[in-house]
């Protein structure tokens, strides 16, 4: 089974199956019933696991208890033996992810009697390989964390910490040094893979005298990259976005510019905006000993790394290198739409990774190479199974993506979750007011800035918001993961107009399922997230606990899972992933 990015238990004893799904420093777990529906005394799943090498097996912990004497909430974290989890999928984030070999995981059903006593079936085991590279020294998906607000971060760090490791304000961001004394540690978390990966390359592009550097950059405000940036000299070539607060002398942007100028020369950085913004967040190295590009959604700045979601895609050989390169020279001969989108880099063209299908399209494009509408016709005209999204400002960019996606909607047979930042007057920071996401029965939910942080019920402690501005910072869409035809849209690309004809951008489009696995897991558990927010907010408006379920005792009330077997949309998503 190594390799594998998808297996299944095959205990033929166990009453349910089990589905792993391998993600980028995390794995999804799917459960279903194997005949009918589960008894009635069925409270969940006790899930554990073991790492590569290990000898024991360690449980998942559930913050959701049996309520304790006299119907009072049990506010202890317990393992999921004793708190099992009431859900048929589950995302977890192994401590040491990167480590080679396989991670083994072990499902039990639990089952509870008239006297609350626990017993527990028989088990479900899968191993699945989580390494560090989604295709090692091909192409590697990464993501930040991403969650400031989530009881994970209050655990760690404190609810209170925020002021202590980020700046106040973006122009603070070069000269702001953390205070809390587990800056390094936090950062790191809280970056996840993206951070790890792109400050890897930033370093090995030091260590590595040949390699000449090309960087586009939009927001650059992070000091530990742009002090990389220094070390690099006259090896470094650079684009720094200068559109609106970017150009403004007391910018971050302006003041890492002068730095970057002072170390590379002035004839390496240049300013430029393009029809709107220079949007691309992109590192091309090109060294006898590295070749490698970073791109994607992830900005070089302290919310783009330490608390919006956001991807970075590390592409690795010649041709990758080649294809970048050529962009950023274009780029650099062109400061205005028209004169780009003339170019051959604002077409599609293929990356040339072996046994990857993929390609890549540099914006802002000429109306005869635009490609927005081409990716409406997709999502509208051929996804047949699911689609899965995170887009910021979705609902607030009129144009043929939404209106796509709308579709999709209404169409019963395809599966679709979906989330992106909300946004009240123009795509200013200053506007977001919480979270849009778009249910599984389509509805488009509000998320409030409260109720993504304190208004939280017991047992769970009120969450720091991490300060205004874009949270779901994403640009990707997912189709059909499950199928052959599996594809994935990502990049810096916003999937409007403007990005389309106007910005600096870069649009991947990758046909592959293991890749578009990933970014599947990724939607789910940003969206999972933010749904049980919905419900805790609910909850705590309604003044109701919240608390694991009993089995029934008298007729009337039904098991936890009966909408599980009884709603066609949960029907659906139980069904999906198992």
């Amino acid at each position: 089974m190594a390799g594998e990015f998808q297996v299944s238990g095959r205990n033929a004893a166990a009453l349910f199956t089990l589905k792993l799904h391998r993600g980028d420093g995390m794995v999804l777990l799917a459960m279903n019933w194997k005949q009918g529906k589960p008894p009635t005394d069925f409270v969940g799943f006790a899930i554990e696991y073991k790492e590569p090498g290990g000898d024991r097996f360690y449980a998942l912990k559930n913050r959701l208890a049996f309520l304790g004497a006299g119907d009072k909430i049990n506010p202890n974290t317990l393992s999921t033996r004793l708190s099992p989890i009431q859900k048929f999928r589950w995302v977890h984030f192994p401590r040491n992810a990167e480590l080679p070999g396989e991670f083994v995981y072990k499902v039990t059903p639990v089952f509870m009697n008239a006297g609350d006593e626990l017993s527990y079936g028989e088990p479900q085991e899968a191993p699945i390989a989580l390494q560090r590279e989604t295709y090692p020294g091909k192409l590697n998906v990464s993501f930040t964390r991403g969650f400031v607000s989530s009881q994970a971060f209050v655990d760690r760090y404190g609810a209170k910490s925020i002021p202590t490791l980020l700046p106040g304000t973006a122009d603070e961001g070069l000269a702001f040094v953390p205070t809390l004394p587990k800056a390094e540690e936090a950062l790191a978390w809280m970056g996840f893979e993206a951070r790890s990966a792109i400050l890897e390359v930033l370093d090995l592009s030091i260590a590595d005298k040949s390699a000449q550097v090309r960087a586009v950059i939009y927001d650059l405000n992070e000091p530990g990259i742009v002090s990389r940036l220094e070390k690099l000299g006259t090896r470094l070539k650079i684009i720094i976005d200068d559109q609106g607060g970017h150009g403004k002398a007391t910018s971050a942007e302006s003041k890492a510019a002068a730095r970057l100028v002072l170390s590379a020369g002035a004839e390496n950085v240049k300013r430029q905006h393009m029809g709107s913004l220079q949007h691309n967040k992109t590192f091309v190295v090109n060294g006898s000993k590295v070749k490698a590009v970073v791109c994607g959604s992830t900005n070089q700045s302290w919310r783009g790394l330490y608390v919006q979601n956001n991807s970075a895609i590390i592409l690795r050989g010649a041709n990758p290198v080649k294809r970048f390169t050529n962009a950023f020279n274009d780029y650099w001969a062109n400061d205005n739409a028209a004169g780009f989108g003339a170019t051959s880099s604002a077409k599609w063209h293929g990356l040339g990774l072996t046994g990857i299908s993929a390609k890549v399209a540099f914006s802002p494009h000429a109306a005869g190479n635009a490609v927005l509408q081409s990716i409406a016709d997709d999502i509208a005209g051929k996804t047949t199974s699911s689609l899965f999204f995170s887009l910021a400002f979705l609902y607030q960019t009129p144009g043929p993506v939404l209106d796509a996606i709308r579709k999709i909607k209404q169409d019963a047979k395809v599966f679709s979750y979906g989330i992106s930042d909300h946004q009240v007057k123009a795509l200013d920071d200053t506007q977001v007011a919480g979270v849009d996401l778009q249910k599984p029965n389509g509805v488009v939910k509000v998320i409030s800035p409260a109720a993504l942080s304190a208004n939280v019920p017991e047992p769970f402690k009120s969450e720091p918001v991490g300060g205004g501005g874009t949270r779901m910072h994403h640009k990707f869409i997912v189709i059909d993961f499950d199928k052959p035809t599996a594809r994935v849209y990502m990049g810096s690309y916003n999937f409007s107009g403007a990005a389309d004809l106007s910005n600096g951008e870069n649009l991947l489009c990758i046909r592959d399922r293991r890749i578009a696995v990933s970014y599947m897991i990724e939607a789910l558990r940003i969206f999972d997230h933010y749904h049980f927010r919905a419900n805790q907010a609910d909850a705590k408006t309604a003044k109701k606990q919240l608390f694991l379920a009993r089995p029934p005792r008298k007729p009337g009330p039904h098991p936890w899972w009966s909408e599980d077997y009884s709603n066609a949309r949960k029907i659906r998503d139980r069904e999906l992933f198992a």
